[in-house]
């Protein structure tokens, strides 16, 4: 039996959670970059932008200045105060607003309210930018000419909007960018786990066979004693639930769900297991509700013979497995290893084991997640180094499935 390869990768939920956290970062830092850049582009534009305003304010000014020299040359009596009014306010100044004052900083015509900025040459304030032209001739008796630009400030706003929207836009070409780099260095990782998925399914098909051979040998056995019978039996129901546990996980065959007795079930495969128990010496003690679920029922002995191997398996000789079904909440404790704090988040991953010595593929755990995820069953585990785990499973009501109320 072999597995075909997938045309599209499909990514698991630890695998998703790689990608995302490679997303994460790699947009982080491409969004730290992209403002920066644009941060900088924008203030270089700006201070370009100020500088070229600059030079044609002073020029501006200069230009307004050299008229007012030429009209007091032609009038050296200077103007009446009516007339210096009106020849200030036809004076063209081209596009900004101008301000004359006199020696006391008094306005003679202004365009400008408020000014007070007369001893700087040059100056911006409020994305506004003003240049002071002093004529210390006073002629025809103005002292200052300040020259306010308008249009500053709408331009840089466009200047952002531009910035914006590129950065926009090239975050998320960076995304897409990022987010087919992830699926493609993720691609060798993949291909490595179909491997040994084809590996491990090839294998376990060639165990059925003998298998099945041995226990059915073992049936038929006579003359031995009933211990090393006891012992064989275990072993090879041990080596049974292995092989069932391995072909569900690599075929993932599709069962129709029905309305179950989850005690019941959970009764029977304790006693299927019951010489693997015996072999250690555990004491099991079971206390359970009648309770009724709905899902497959080999889903169902999946999620009782990974949960009750795991317990068995991390137990030392003499410790106790209790199990209790009480208000749709299936409980199995345990007095075992325990489990590391540190790596508990990790035990539910495939191919991973908490415990190098006591072997396993690392396969039980992830389909315990992966039922419990398909059928809404809510998984829980409590767990203390030295002093046992408990796995707790919260059914939701059948009613729901059967249209019951």
């Amino acid at each position: 039996m072999t597995i075909s390869k997938e045309k599209v990768i499909v990514l698991t939920s630890y695998e998703r959670r790689s990608l995302l956290g490679f997303l994460a970062l790699y947009l982080l830092s491409v969004f730290v970059l992209l403002v920066i850049i644009g941060y900088l582009f924008f203030e270089n534009n700006r201070a370009s932008m100020k500088s070229a305003m600059k030079f044609e304010m002073m020029y501006q000014g200069r230009m307004i200045s050299s008229k007012i020299v030429m009209k007091a040359m032609k009038n050296p009596e200077g103007l009446k105060p009516f007339t210096l009014n009106t020849f200030l306010k036809k004076l063209d100044h081209c596009r900004f607003d101008v301000g004359y004052y006199d020696k006391d900083k008094k306005p003679i015509f202004t365009q400008i309210d408020g000014f007070k900025g007369f001893e700087k040459e040059f100056f911006e304030k409020n994305d506004r930018c003003y240049n002071v032209v002093v004529d210390s001739s006073d002629h025809l008796g103005v002292r200052y000419i300040v020259l306010k630009e308008n249009e500053l400030s709408l331009a840089l706003k466009e200047l952002r909007i531009r910035i914006i929207s590129y950065l926009i836009l090239s975050f998320l070409l960076m995304g897409i960018v990022g987010y087919f780099l992830g699926r493609l260095f993720l691609r060798p990782v993949r291909e490595q786990i179909e491997s040994l998925d084809r590996f491990i399914s090839d294998t376990t098909h060639e165990l059925n066979t003998p298998i099945s051979a041995i226990l059915m040998t073992i049936q038929s056995l006579k003359g031995v004693e009933p211990k090393k019978i006891k012992r064989l039996e275990a072993s090879a129901k041990r080596l049974s639930t292995m092989y069932s546990t391995l072909t569900y996980r690599l075929e993932g065959n599709e069962t129709v769900s029905e309305d179950l007795c989850f005690a019941g079930i959970v009764e029977m495969r304790v006693e299927y297991v019951k010489e693997l128990i015996d072999s250690k010496r555990l004491y099991v003690n079971l206390d359970l509700d009648a309770t009724r679920i709905f899902m497959p029922q080999e889903s169902a002995h999946r999620l009782i013979d990974n949960l009750l191997s795991n317990a068995i398996k991390y137990s030392d000789v003499g410790d106790s497995i209790t199990m209790t079904l009480k208000e749709n909440v299936f409980k199995i404790k345990d007095t075992g290893i325990g489990i590391d704090e540190k790596v508990q988040e990790d035990i539910f991953k495939r191919y991973h084991r908490a415990n190098e010595e006591r072997g396993g593929f690392g396969i039980g755990l992830n389909i315990v997640l992966a039922i419990c995820k398909k059928y809404n069953i809510k998984l829980a585990l409590e767990s203390k180094k030295g002093e046992g785990s408990t796995f707790s499973l919260t059914f939701p009501s059948v009613g729901r499935f059967l249209g019951k109320a």
